[in-house]
């Protein structure tokens, strides 16, 4: 959504569904003939990146190379990182048993978006870092989908089963329909008796990265910045959503 990685790219494919799944082309662009390609151009691009190279001019010459489609290329560009990067991440990663009794902050888009995704045959990327990343692109606008409900419910009551007392939701004022989701959230917290905290904030990645709790995300500018993180988008899909459409590319 913010993720610097993805700013000035025209990679995205708006569609106006009331699902948060898979798009018309993904079967196609992501089929299992296509998956070997995509491994090498993640692989390729991440040694491009432990190389120094930009980001942006190292997504081009790879997906010029393999004659990628816009699409191809986002799901590269968020499914690789360099191996220094890997590793700063992981070093500050947490178990999600870690947050009993704590109280967590949410980047909240970040984390819904990759459950809905989930819920709703989008597909969902185990990228190099650990985390599960969606091909959402809000672009400052964010629909609610049918699967916005039941991604709160589950993350509800995953956060229940693993002890966490409270948290803080943060979601981007600026993103259209944030306070409406706002209200969903507040909304679902009070009839489970869920202590929650739902904050609208102008630029909720300073917060975030700034924070000395746990932060639940998978936005690569915040994982390279924060104290402590949290993988909890995919402690969700893999108890909660069965079905759900991994992507896995890094080899």
């Amino acid at each position: 959504m913010r993720n610097p990685q993805t700013a000035g790219y025209n990679l995205s494919v708006s569609d106006r569904r009331t699902h948060r799944g898979a798009h018309p082309e993904d079967e196609r662009l992501f089929s299992a003939a296509q998956i070997p390609r995509l491994r090498e151009a993640v692989a390729d691009l991440c040694w491009l990146l432990g190389r120094g190279y930009n980001d942006r001019a190292a997504l081009k010459l790879v997906g010029d190379r393999l004659a990628l489609t816009a699409r191809q290329r986002l799901c590269v560009l968020r499914a690789a990182c360099s191996d220094e990067a890997r590793g700063r991440r992981l070093a500050r990663q947490v178990p999600p048993a870690s947050l009993r009794g704590a109280a967590p902050w949410i980047d909240g888009f970040n984390l819904l978006t990759t459950i809905e995704a989930a819920l709703g045959g989008g597909v969902v990327l185990a990228c190099r870092d650990g985390c599960y990343r969606d091909m959402a692109s809000l672009h400052g606008s964010y629909r609610h989908v049918s699967e916005t409900r039941p991604a709160i419910a589950l993350v509800g009551e995953e956060l229940s089963a693993l002890g966490v007392g409270s948290c803080r939701w943060l979601l981007d004022s600026p993103v259209s329909n944030s306070g409406r989701l706002k209200g969903l959230l507040e909304e679902a917290a009070a009839q489970a008796g869920w202590d929650w905290e739902v904050v609208l904030a102008p630029d909720p990645d300073r917060q975030l990265m700034a924070s000395s709790a746990a932060v639940v995300t998978a936005d690569s500018a915040i994982l390279d910045r924060c104290q402590r993180w949290c993988s909890l988008a995919r402690h969700v899909v893999d108890r909660r959503a069965p079905a759900a459409w991994i992507l896995d590319l890094c080899v």
